[in-house]
């Protein structure tokens, strides 16, 4: 079985600019898989190339086995989950509407919605009662778990997340990310987590991916990273992140 997220000698250039160049990249099923690296490195083109928004200029995105393109995509659309920056909610809509719009869509009953929405709450720990309240009314950690629950509604394959704790304040970040890597290891989905916190990555994801330049510089778990970097550039990007990788760092709570 082939691994739900490939890319097969993928090149994306910006004018003259080189924006990724992967000459084999996959994440195996049930398998978190954290992108990090400076800003410019690559990470949202990659998770723009996986989910269809734009087009290697060379080689080809494979999701669930089959090709990413302008004919596949609507249909693999429906195959992944996507949790953006702060969310991405519509404003209009209440936090149920919200998480039960493409469930609707897609023409599933009240009854399979309503169960649907029991099993994400108590996931995602998330209050029923918050579920009539409008996204401003929300706090920004209820507004991620909302999104999460929006993005695991229709139980994809794979998910996606694109900096989902960014915009949150320090102790909501933790509580999130703990819970995170709770919700990944109960459900068992392939998981890109892109994200600019190597701590956060260590923490969320098996592995490890350091891009730089649109390129993979080194991939492994978090002490692979620290214990064997593959290149000075690996241990100066987590020396420079709280210290993480010199003299007398340390594993983050909860990995290692």
């Amino acid at each position: 079985m082939s691994d739900p997220i490939q890319l097969e000698d993928v090149e994306k250039r910006y004018e003259e600019t080189l924006a990724l160049h992967l000459p084999r990249f996959s994440v195996p099923e049930k398998t978190t898989l954290a992108v990090v690296g400076p800003s410019g490195c690559g990470k949202s083109t990659l998770l723009r190339l996986v989910i269809g928004l734009i087009h290697p200029d060379r080689g080809r995105v494979l999701v669930a086995g089959l090709p990413m393109g302008d004919q596949t995509r609507p249909a693999l659309l429906l195959r992944i989950g996507y949790v953006i920056q702060e969310g991405g909610l519509f404003p209009h809509l209440t936090a149920r509407a919200n998480v039960t719009l493409v469930a609707e869509d897609q023409g599933w009953d009240r009854e399979r919605r309503s169960a649907r929405v029991k099993e994400l709450l108590a996931l995602t720990q998330m209050p029923e009662s918050l579920l009539d309240r409008y996204p401003s009314e929300l706090s920004g950690g209820q507004r991620q778990r909302v999104a999460l629950m929006r993005a695991l509604m229709l139980d994809p394959e794979v998910v996606l997340l694109d900096e989902p704790l960014a915009a949150l304040d320090p102790m909501i970040r933790s509580d999130l990310r703990r819970d995170l890597r709770r919700v990944f290891d109960q459900l068992g989905k392939t998981v890109l987590f892109v994200t600019h916190d190597v701590s956060e990555a260590a923490e969320v994801g098996d592995e490890i991916a350091l891009l730089k330049a649109g390129r993979l510089i080194q991939r492994g778990t978090f002490q692979d990273l620290v214990e064997r970097p593959a290149d000075p550039f690996v241990a100066a990007f987590l020396g420079a992140q709280r210290g993480i990788g010199g003299s007398g760092g340390s594993t983050p709570a909860g990995r290692t």
